[in-house]
């Protein structure tokens, strides 16, 4: 069915539209018109009443159950939830049991994910089993559709190995996007070093931990002279280090969670095993240069970190439980406590991550194939069980009103209203 978006306000600024109250009309999947434009007899009306209209957002770091885990969750409530949250296109992380290090469990993903609305594409693995060890099949990963490498949550310690996969990865113009920890500094720290964390009595994991890793991660960029991405920073020394590499040519990006723009190291006084993320929640004056280092484009992309776990791996002792919250359906509400404008949703959200990983931009253009999300940014919603989709429920966010909401994804001539 056709669809007529009537009054939304285009925010993207490779458009020629941007920032214009206009009407969007939608045929066979393409954006046929833009403008003031008269309903027809035979096509779906959708009254936008102002709010903002961006390329569909993309998700650089997500992990689904499947395969091995699809009890926490499996392809089709990952793109439920994705919907929901306004993503039209995900980069599955590789830890799975089996891990996805080959061509065939790549192609596996690929077909699971076939006929969506929401866009799946393989991370495949850097080293077998994610033990940095060995280098995967990452030749024959890439020829049958992985867009990029990475360990996913598990940094890769050995320095030698480190460079040698950069320099496989360059042979294949392949992006490794790996993830920021020194072991040895870290241990079995979990939560950030401060002193909330000697309020608590909990072995502090120090910023030193992760702007180590990145330092040494830069060293090797810079040696071999290829780019690299780092995945989940948190603390303010990490923007610096970065924003310096840039500035002296080092190829490297790097992206943040939506909850580290927000979440603080206070929130974990009561010991909410929902609040327990890697990296660890840090202090306010990271969270100030987060913000900050996405503004001067020093930090190129938003995630996600959606990370579903049942209900016996959360609701335990702090010390015990694992890692992470699901995270898909809150990234817009929580980007926009954060103060960030829906221009800047639109880049750091939709158009940097496909960028990164070389995948083709959705514009808002007249011809142009149809991938967009529709958000409001002042609507309040209950997210709760009900509205929550995820077969997981490990978020601290659950029975609380939440402020910004997506109302409509379109993509792949498909379109769902929320």
């Amino acid at each position: 069915m056709n669809l007529l978006v009537k009054n939304v306000t285009i925010t993207d600024p490779q458009s020629s539209f941007n920032k214009q109250l206009c009407d969007v009309r939608i045929v066979d999947g393409k954006i046929q018109s833009i403008g003031k434009i008269t309903p027809e007899v035979d096509e779906k009306l959708f009254d936008a009443q102002g709010a903002f209209l961006t390329p569909g957002f993309f998700d650089l770091n997500c992990v689904a159950g499947d395969p091995g885990f699809e009890t926490k969750e499996d392809i089709r409530t990952l793109t439920q939830t994705a919907r929901a949250g306004g993503f039209t296109g995900l980069a599955l992380l590789p830890q799975t049991s089996p891990v996805v290090q080959s061509k065939s469990q790549v192609e596996y993903i690929i077909n699971k994910g076939k006929n969506n609305l929401v866009d799946v594409y393989p991370v495949g693995a850097i080293s077998q089993n994610r033990e940095a060890k060995e280098i995967a099949e990452l030749f024959d990963m890439q020829q049958a559709g992985a867009i990029a490498f990475s360990d996913g949550d598990r940094a890769l310690q050995d320095d030698g190995f480190m460079s040698r996969a950069l320099q496989y990865a360059k042979g294949l113009q392949a992006l490794l996007m790996v993830y920021p920890e020194n072991k040895s500094i870290a241990g079995k720290s979990q939560i950030n070093e401060s002193k909330n964390s000697v309020l608590l009595g909990m072995k502090g994991l120090p910023a030193l931990a992760e702007e180590m890793h990145i330092a040494r991660d830069i060293f090797l960029a810079s040696y071999n002279e290829t780019k690299i991405h780092i995945s989940n920073i948190s603390t303010a020394g990490s923007v610096a280090l970065i924003r310096k590499a840039k500035k002296d040519g080092v190829q490297i990006s790097c992206d943040v969670t939506a909850h580290h723009l927000v979440f603080t190291e206070e929130l974990l006084s009561d010991f909410d095993s929902n609040y327990k993320v890697k990296p660890p929640l840090r202090g306010k004056s990271d969270v100030k240069a987060l913000i900050a280092g996405l503004k001067d484009g020093t930090i190129d992309a938003i995630t996600s970190q959606h990370r579903p776990e049942e209900i016996e791996f959360k609701n335990v002792e702090f010390e015990i439980a694992h890692y992470g919250i699901i995270a898909l359906q809150t990234v817009l509400p929580l980007l926009i406590k954060a103060g960030l404008d829906a221009g800047l949703i639109a880049e750091k959200l939709s158009i940097n991550p496909r960028k990164l990983l070389n995948l083709t931009i959705p514009v808002v253009e007249e011809g142009a194939v149809a991938n967009f999300t529709i958000f409001n940014t002042s609507d309040k919603w209950l997210y709760n069980a009900s509205s929550n989709l995820s077969k997981s429920a490990n978020n601290p966010l659950l029975g609380t009103e939440l402020t910004g909401k997506v109302i409509l994804v379109y993509n792949n001539n498909q379109y769902q209203e929320n």
